[in-house]
């Protein structure tokens, strides 16, 4: 019987037309807007001053319009495995709102319109840069490393690093290494922050058949990781002050930012706290905007004392 009602939903979700919402649900404009934080705040950091108006407004809508076709291209090529999966099931796609067709259309539109922006109002190198990590999530992470190794998060996280590299070039139009740190950072924030939400699915990915650190080496084994993964960040994030690019503003938001997240990380360890993982996975995500807003701060504050 709950077979048949679910196939009846799933036949007139089909039939009944997507939405605008559902378009906009294809993008993940929560990861997206997380992202262009990141972005944003990594045009600030590359300046002195302030940030002419027309690289923040076309430079991050370029890369949101970018992020967001890499996001429906996911939703594109896990349709099945979203179907397996509570978390994921009534995506678009896998509800059968949107054809895979007509998402793929949506994703070469908004993709090739980002693109056409980065390269004619921005500079070449941030659209090359955009298109990599556009293929580097959409191909490289979703279509292979996804289903081929529990390692799949830690290697494909460096698609997902690049968005303050991005803001950092559509400024300056080259690469510098303090734009280099910020990527790293995210790099090696990007393991304890999945791995905890793979902890709390890990049962749909078991169903899916998707080979996470928790369903290929066990939930134990994933917390220590998680916990080991959030000292190296903390080491990380000490970075920008060890080379100069902060000063103690940042300094001191890093380390209790980061003693913060080593205490969830040692709840999630010890199952210390009824949903420890999904409060570390929501936890990770505060951590990583206060440290780029504490970042920022900082970046002003000096030059204003200066």
């Amino acid at each position: 019987m709950n077979k048949n009602k679910t196939a009846l939903a799933l036949e007139h979700n089909a039939t009944s037309g997507a939405s605008w919402r559902d378009y906009i649900e294809l993008t993940k404009p929560r990861v997206v807007a997380l992202m262009l934080l990141t972005s944003w705040i990594g045009m600030c950091l590359a300046t002195p001053g302030w940030v002419p108006l027309d690289v923040v407004v076309f430079g991050n809508l370029g890369i949101a319009l970018c992020a967001g076709s890499a996001a429906v291209i996911n939703h594109i090529v896990d349709r099945r495995i979203d179907t397996l999966m509570a978390r994921t099931q009534k995506r678009p796609i896998a509800g059968g709102r949107v054809e895979p067709l007509q998402a793929f259309l949506f994703a070469l539109v908004i993709g090739t319109v980002g693109m056409v922006m980065l390269m004619v109002l921005i500079n070449p190198l941030t659209a090359w840069l955009t298109l990599a990590s556009l293929l580097g999530y959409a191909v490289i992470y979703t279509s292979l490393l996804k289903r081929a190794t529990p390692q799949n998060i830690v290697i494909g996280g460096i698609a997902g690093a690049a968005p303050p590299l991005l803001g950092w070039t559509a400024v300056t139009g080259h690469f510098e290494g303090h734009a280099l740190l910020l990527v790293l950072i995210i790099f090696a924030w990007t393991p304890p922050h999945f791995w905890a939400l793979a902890i709390h699915r890990r049962d749909d990915y078991v169903k899916a058949n998707i080979p996470m650190l928790p369903v290929t080496h066990g939930i134990q084994y994933t917390k220590l990781h998680i916990v080991l993964y959030t000292i190296i960040l903390q080491i990380v994030s000490l970075l920008p002050f060890i080379t100069g690019m902060s000063g103690l503003i940042y300094l001191t938001g890093s380390v209790v930012l980061g003693a913060r997240f080593f205490y969830w990380s040692i709840v999630l360890m010890k199952d210390s706290k009824p949903d420890a993982a999904m409060s570390t996975f929501k936890f990770s995500i505060i951590y990583l905007m206060l440290l780029f807003v504490v970042l920022l701060v900082d970046h002003y504050a000096f030059y204003l004392w200066v």
